[in-house]
């Protein structure tokens, strides 16, 4: 067996389950629809019921949210629709009160074009934030990740200014030292103010080389080979880093927009990212009990340091949806894995109740700015309103960001007024009905949570085994003297013969299909 972690590297993210909020679909203190701070304050005895430690939260700061505050108008103010600094200060302090770490979402990519170094940098081409931004004369042909261009004219120079995504979230220019130094002043104000760590939005977007080559095209699509991924990312997130690690136990989670495991492991390192969403793992389009086992082997093997465990988030479909065809059995059976297998795990709100997808039914329907986007690129095209509702609803994020389902009460308990999105089918799938009933996919959650809590093994143990037979999944992971096995098995039903010193932990050993054994032996 191999030698065990030293001390040193235990770190408080690496015993923790994070469970990621969407801000404005939690929890409505005031009637407005949307949530907010009060409202998640009010929840924190849930989550510590559920047995969460960690909470990120999407972004909140001063939005005109386009893109749902992904476009930070003021870095400094909390948006009005999710309350008041107070009511901040207040949820933080409640929520470390419980033990609960508090990480929040950074956008450091682009501003909101209501931002105010943006507001004077298009001004002129003289103005101090200028250079804040990146302007041309002439534009290449990147295109904007949400469809379309890249660039937008501004009348009042006549250049010019790059926007990856929405026309209203500008490009920030990294490679201007002032905004090196704005973004390090923001970093320091939300550290001095108690956050336990962040969530960087599009990190190796970073603009830090400038504009260069255009991007060659493939198969008829752009590949985007030099707007992502510039050589001064490196330099920029060990900048970040520095900054962040001047405070004690600090996190930062970095999300790699790319699914391939050779991108993603080069950000995370001592002095880089301390782990990255492995996108490679969790963005699985249909499910593969191989694919998944492929991968689990992929970042044992590749992954410098812990890689994260998610089948879930604000921009992809359900869990449920996506990857169990509705089955809840199979989502508790993947919940089983990823809640013990090595790395840290991320839950999505809503999936430990098997919340489901929405879907538009009209472009009224459609409140999330890609899926707006991809609908009016249709029509611009020629295709009939029904057409370009296919591909807006392919492309729409709304289908997991429907409010949290508390109870079959009127707006399922998170408002007492009409949700600002669509909602789901709540009369089975909330909280009420679900957390005193021991068969409920939520009872399996807080058990897989509660065992993951209570046992080092499954937070620092390494794999002594990691096999796939069939579509069997399992795994041996040990740690000081201890072992746990796992099996998921999502193949034939099969039944699992014990060894004699085993002790079952959660599960069976009569094994149906999507179903899990998870039991212990104390080595000699």
């Amino acid at each position: 067996m191999k030698a065990q972690l030293p001390d040193a590297s235990k770190k408080w993210w690496k015993e923790t389950v994070f469970y990621q909020i969407y801000m404005p679909s939690y929890a409505d203190s005031n009637g407005d629809g949307y949530g907010d701070f009060a409202g998640m304050t009010l929840k924190l005895d849930y989550l510590k019921t559920l047995g969460i430690k960690g909470i990120w939260l999407t972004p909140f700061l001063k939005s005109p949210k386009v893109d749902n505050g992904y476009d930070i108008a003021d870095y400094y103010a909390i948006d009005p629709t999710y309350g008041t600094k107070a009511d901040f200060d207040n949820f933080l302090a409640a929520a470390h009160k419980r033990g609960i770490k508090v990480i929040m979402d950074m956008v450091l990519n682009h501003t909101s074009t209501d931002c105010k170094w943006f507001q004077e940098s298009k001004k002129s081409k003289d103005n101090p934030y200028r250079d804040y931004y990146i302007w041309k004369d002439e534009p290449n042909n990147w295109e904007s990740f949400f469809g379309g261009k890249a660039w937008a004219k501004d009348t009042a120079t006549n250049q010019y200014y790059y926007h990856k995504f929405d026309v209203r979230m500008a490009d920030l220019n990294w490679a201007n030292p002032k905004v090196v130094s704005e973004v390090l002043n923001i970093l320091r104000f939300w550290l001095d103010a108690g956050v336990d760590g962040f969530r960087l939005d599009v990190i190796n977007f970073l603009n830090t080389d400038g504009i260069t080559k255009d991007n060659p095209m493939k198969d008829g699509k752009q590949e985007h080979l030099y707007d992502i991924d510039q050589s001064g990312v490196k330099n920029a997130m060990r900048t970040i880093k520095s900054a962040v690690s001047a405070y004690k136990d600090r996190f930062i989670v970095g999300e790699i927009g790319s699914d391939k495991i050779e991108v993603l492991k080069q950000y995370q390192s001592e002095d880089l990212l301390d782990v990255v969403f492995n996108f490679n793992f969790g963005s699985i389009a249909q499910f593969s009990a191989k694919r998944i086992f492929d991968e689990l082997k992929s970042m044992e093997k590749n992954m410098s340091n812990y890689p994260t465990l998610f089948f879930g988030s604000h921009d992809m479909p359900r869990m449920i949806d996506r990857l169990c065809d509705g089955n809840p059995e199979r989502a508790e059976a993947l919940a089983a894995l990823m809640l013990t297998a090595k790395g840290v795990p991320f839950i999505y709100y809503g999936e430990e109740i098997g919340m489901h997808n929405v879907t538009a039914k009209s472009f009224d329907e459609i409140a999330d700015i890609q899926g707006k986007t991809h609908y009016n690129l249709a029509i611009s095209k020629g295709k009939t309103p029904e057409e370009a509702l296919v591909e807006g609803n392919a492309n729409n994020r709304d289908k997991s960001r429907s409010p949290m389902q508390w109870n079959a009460g009127e707006f399922a308990g998170f408002s007492t007024a009409k949700p600002w999105i669509k909602i789901g089918d709540y009369s089975q799938n909330n909280v009420y009905s679900q957390e005193n009933h021991e068969s409920s996919i939520w009872s399996v959650y807080k058990k897989l949570i509660s065992l993951r809590n209570c046992e080092p093994v499954l937070q620092y143990g390494r794999y002594s085994k990691l096999e796939l037979s069939g579509d069997c999944i399992s795994f041996i992971r040990n740690y000081n003297g201890e072992s746990i096995t796992v099996v998921a098995n999502f193949g034939k039903s099969t039944t699992i013969k014990l060894p004699s010193a085993a002790k079952i932990l959660l599960g069976n050993t009569s094994l149906p299909t999507d179903h899990f054994l998870i039991y212990r032996i104390v080595l000699k």
